[in-house]
């Protein structure tokens, strides 16, 4: 891998109404993060100049391109995405067109890195509702991701230095949990956190827990069965195999004695058991990053967070940390490329060996 080389990081804009934009513009004003990464903006240059005149980041400035090729390696990049009717930013307010900038913003931004114009996409916040339309009828960014990828299933893994939580099921209502939560799903996520540690974390031996779905993990059965019939065989699976996963873990207790620190990494069942947590221990640093895609994509753990949109009040933290956790990723990725495609067989040192022998 040259280590010269600046990955190109692909930016979506996200909900304009939303604090998107002022988390993009900190980060990249406060960071010299062109030192790492050659930024692209997906998005628009009107909106985005609105942003920076009442932000009052008049000395910050972007340089609009064409294509991800024409990116100016030295400066933040920008390219216009939006083709629809005219319209003004409102802070704090839904509008259609709104949504349809972001979603061609992420449109646009997925077509390059899935034709490897850009190395990593980072992506802002989105109001789920908001940018549903022609196109989009997801519940999310991971779900898009995993179509657009052609992947059956993916890994919603939320990460920072301290801990890092996936979920077996993502974005669907609490009732269907339950309907979901079978061994094999169990024990395609287990695989995808582990892969993911070694491969983007480089973390050779990773140790990983297990949390149950019932309160107590099901107190023996006396809560619920999952635990005993579902999750447990699974875990002993990977036992078997010489795998470090351990649980079911009741989810209360766990995170209460911090028991979390002994792992690399936890699966929890559902959403709001893993993400719950997560925000309360790295709301500021956290980053979503999705695993198991081909491609590397990242994002701030937070939402668009309307409320205080416009008010110069947005932290920057989480899409700093999704910027430097997306470059993170990438250079693992290929350093790993790299060292396979340069491994030596096993059978090719068996050789080296005798030969050595032979000559000694």
């Amino acid at each position: 891998m040259d280590n010269d080389f600046l990955p190109r990081i692909g930016i979506t804009i996200g909900d304009i109404n939303g604090i998107g934009p002022e988390v993009i513009i900190k980060a990249l004003a406060k960071s010299k993060i062109t030192r790492l990464c050659t930024p692209i903006i997906y998005g628009s240059a009107k909106h985005l100049s609105k942003y920076k005149s009442d932000l009052d980041f008049h000395d910050w400035n972007f340089f609009t391109i064409q294509h991800p090729d024409q990116a100016n390696r030295k400066k933040v990049n920008l390219i216009n995405c939006y083709q629809g009717p005219k319209f003004e930013v409102e802070y704090g307010q839904l509008n259609k067109d709104a949504g349809l900038l972001a979603f061609q913003s992420l449109q646009k931004a997925t077509a390059d890195l899935k034709d490897g114009h850009i190395q990593a996409l980072v992506t802002a916040p989105i109001s789920k509702d908001n940018i549903q339309g022609e196109g989009f009828d997801f519940p999310g960014h991971t779900e898009f991701l995993a179509k657009s990828f052609e992947k059956e299933s993916v890994l919603m893994f939320l990460v920072s230095e301290e801990l890092k939580i996936g979920v077996v099921t993502g974005h669907i209502p609490l009732e269907q949990v339950k309907k979901r939560i079978n061994k094999q799903s169990i024990r395609d996520k287990i695989k995808m956190i582990k892969e993911s540690l070694v491969k983007d974390f480089n973390i050779q031996k990773p140790r990983i827990a297990v949390l149950g779905l019932n309160p107590h993990a099901g107190e023996n059965g006396l809560l619920g069965m999952e635990e005993q019939e579902i999750i447990s065989p699974v875990v002993e699976e990977f036992r078997e195999k010489g795998n470090l996963v351990f649980g079911p873990f009741p989810t209360d207790g766990f995170f209460a004695t911090q028991k979390w620190k002994q792992f690399d990494a936890v699966l929890a069942m559902y959403h709001d058991q893993g993400l719950t947590p997560f925000k309360m221990l790295a709301f500021d640093s956290g980053v979503n990053f999705t695993a198991a895609l081909p491609a590397v994509r990242t994002s701030p753990d937070h939402g668009t967070a309307f409320e205080i949109a416009g008010k110069n009040e947005a932290d920057p933290g989480s899409m700093l940390n999704a910027i430097f956790t997306a470059i993170d990723i990438y250079r693992n990725r290929s350093m790993n490329d790299e060292l396979q495609a340069n491994a030596i067989s096993p059978v090719e040192i068996k050789k080296l060996i005798k030969s050595n022998k032979e000559k000694n």
